[in-house]
């Protein structure tokens, strides 16, 4: 990792970083974590976390965290916050996210049905643009073959290859 100051004089305008794992620890954002995103945004760089995680996530820390911007759901959208309120921009309109929401909810019902042990994830209420699916992180671990099922029933997507291969490493 380079030092601020050389980040500074390399031009580097702003810093773009994953949550989970990379600015998480253990599931927790820390003091020193928190604090480096401070720093980052104190020295005028513009600071983007961009997670997969729920727009109800995203809402939070536009308002709450030293950032600039967020972008949530894998890219559906950011959110950011401006003179005093939540600005949030979508990749698609409303209808739109309307049409694909009922989609997402019929594809959440096929894979509840197929694969016992699996649960729409805790914060799929949160969720503006998304479908995610718990098979070890709120719910009893499922095996490999079951996690593997969610992928099978799902209908193609663009994930469809990454899901299949983070399966196979995980």
């Amino acid at each position: 990792m380079k030092p601020l100051a050389e980040l500074e004089a390399s031009g580097v305008s702003a810093v773009l970083a994953d949550i989970d794992d990379t600015l998480t620890t253990d599931g927790k954002l820390t003091a020193a974590a928190y604090q480096a995103l401070e720093r980052l945004q104190q020295a005028g760089l513009r600071v983007v976390p961009v997670t997969g995680r729920p727009a109800g996530w995203c809402d939070h820390i536009a308002r709450m965290w030293p950032v600039d911007a967020v972008v949530g759901e894998n890219g559906a959208f950011y959110f950011y916050y401006a003179n005093g309120r939540l600005e949030r921009r979508f990749q698609a309109d409303d209808a739109s996210r309307a049409e694909k929401r009922a989609r997402l909810q019929a594809i959440a019902a096929r894979i509840l049905a197929a694969v016992p042990g699996c649960a729409l994830a805790s914060d799929q209420a949160y969720r503006e643009s998304d479908l995610a699916i718990d098979y070890c992180e709120d719910v009893p671990p499922l095996s490999l073959a079951a996690a593997a099922r969610i992928v099978d029933v799902s209908p193609s997507c663009a994930h469809r290859s990454s899901l299949s291969h983070l399966l196979s490493v995980r």
